[in-house]
């Protein structure tokens, strides 16, 4: 019989980065915080990026900004942030849509 270690015991590569280790025996309730936590936070990261993207395209538009690509990063990030954001929100209402139409 083989034991497979858990996750946490495995190397860096394979941790995802402000995520904490599930430890199975902790449970939901443990060090990591609720699932809820981790959304706000992350909606409060993603407000953050397009505050910066918005200060640093006013910035542009200004003709105060000395580097455009700098700029150019920031909205790109803001950009790409949205659209995983909504992703997850899709595919999080179809999931719920799936749970309510299982006949049981």
């Amino acid at each position: 019989m083989t034991i497979v270690p858990p996750v946490g015991a495995l190397g860096a590569e394979f941790q995802i980065p402000g995520v904490a280790a599930a430890d199975p025996v902790a449970g939901a309730s443990g060090a990591g915080g609720s699932f809820g936590d981790m959304l706000s936070q992350q909606i409060g990261n993603l407000t953050s990026l397009q505050e910066t993207a918005a200060s640093a395209s006013q910035s542009l538009a200004n003709g105060t900004a000395t580097d455009v690509a700098s700029v150019v990063t920031a909205v790109e990030k803001a950009q790409l942030a949205m659209q995983l954001a909504g992703q997850i929100r899709t595919k999080g209402s179809e999931a719920i849509n799936d749970i309510f139409h299982t006949q049981i």
